[in-house]
């Protein structure tokens, strides 16, 4: 695994909040990266707390957030709640100087986001939002290209993310839709690349996988959305995402240039391929869901946030940046419900 050591001379102390199925990945990645350990772990069901302590050998548990935050012990705090506890969390950390390492989004709304993003300023904590795509080889591959002028000047990007099966309705609905809850690292994904911040932005949607969430609100109904995003000097980013796709995790991404073309394509648990003569193709289906597309981004994610901490050097993603990732998926959903362009100074 291609992961930058910290220096391990400086052992940081952290503490999980949420034991539910992002905190176990991100107490995995914990766990892999050199010169951090987790000293506690929270969840309001104490017995997923408790499991989660025996299984990584973790010296306390507990079902109050609270006892993580106030820990004297512990250096950071990762965030793995439900959204709606993110904000309150991240400024509890702040008001007991902790740095804090947040899922997306930082909170369901603008003022909250900004009220939290300022109250960690102000108390000198480092907040990191949880992009874990931006660590991924593949994708920084891509946009170290663009970067490098490696194709000339960016002229267009083209950005696809397909579950592999659409995930229940009970977890749809309150979910924030399919661009705050899908789409938004998507849309994240395109700023990185481009380089800049957008416009304005064109997005749809519509219902074809589970006709069960169809009578939802907003961008709750949808399973299929696409948008169309316009950065400065004409570039134009594309994107398209479903919640099923048939043959697997479907994440690919592509930039056109003055001078080329990038592109990366999906991720495989091997390089075998079959040749028959009705098929030539990979042996196996791509990778199944992001929790095996993704590990090792995420403990390259992991790693990058506690360099931060131990060399004093800002964080490689920003609560700026989370708070633009959010401005991008609200004007996402304005446009498909008024039908128009919506530039996100609106927002």
């Amino acid at each position: 695994m291609n992961v930058e050591a910290v220096d391990t001379k400086e052992i940081i102390k952290v503490g999980v909040i949420g034991m539910g199925r992002i905190g176990l990945v991100h107490l995995e990645a914990i766990t892999k990266a050199p010169g951090v350990t987790p000293v506690i772990v929270s969840n309001p069901t104490v017995s997923k707390a408790e499991a989660a302590a025996k299984q990584y050998n973790i010296p306390r548990f507990t079902e109050d957030a609270m006892e993580v935050i106030t820990d004297p012990e512990v250096d950071a705090v990762w965030i793995c709640s439900p959204s709606q506890f993110h904000a309150e969390q991240i400024k509890a950390c702040a008001a007991n100087g902790k740095h804090v390492f947040c899922e997306k989004p930082i909170a369901t709304d603008l003022p909250e986001t900004v009220e939290a993003i300022n109250a960690c300023n102000e108390a000198g904590v480092k907040l990191m939002i949880g992009l874990q795509r931006r660590f991924d080889q593949n994708f920084k591959r891509v946009q170290e290209a663009v970067t490098q002028k490696e194709v000339g000047e960016p002229i267009m990007i083209k950005l696809c993310s397909r579950d592999p099966s659409p995930p229940p309705a009970s977890y749809v609905k309150g979910g924030g839709g399919i661009f705050a809850d899908m789409a938004v690292h998507d849309l994240d994904m395109s700023r990185f690349l481009a380089g800049s911040d957008p416009i304005d932005i064109l997005a749809i949607g519509s219902c074809h996988i589970d006709k069960t969430i169809a009578d939802f609100e907003g961008s709750e109904k949808f399973d299929t959305a696409s948008c169309l995003v316009r950065y400065p000097n004409g570039v134009q980013a594309m994107i398209d995402v479903c919640r099923q796709s048939s043959f697997g995790y479907d994440q690919r991404a592509e930039v056109l240039g003055t001078e080329g073309m990038i592109q990366t394509d999906n991720v495989y648990p091997n390089t075998a391929k079959i040749y028959k003569s009705h098929f030539t193709g990979n042996a196996d289906m791509p990778y199944d869901f992001f929790l095996s597309r993704y590990n090792e981004a995420y403990v390259t994610e992991t790693v990058a946030f506690c360099d931060s901490l131990v060399n004093d050097t800002p964080v490689p993603c920003t609560g700026e940046d989370g708070l633009v990732a959010l401005i991008m998926a609200i004007a996402a959903d304005k446009s498909a419900a008024e039908n128009r362009w919506v530039t996100f100074r609106e927002i």
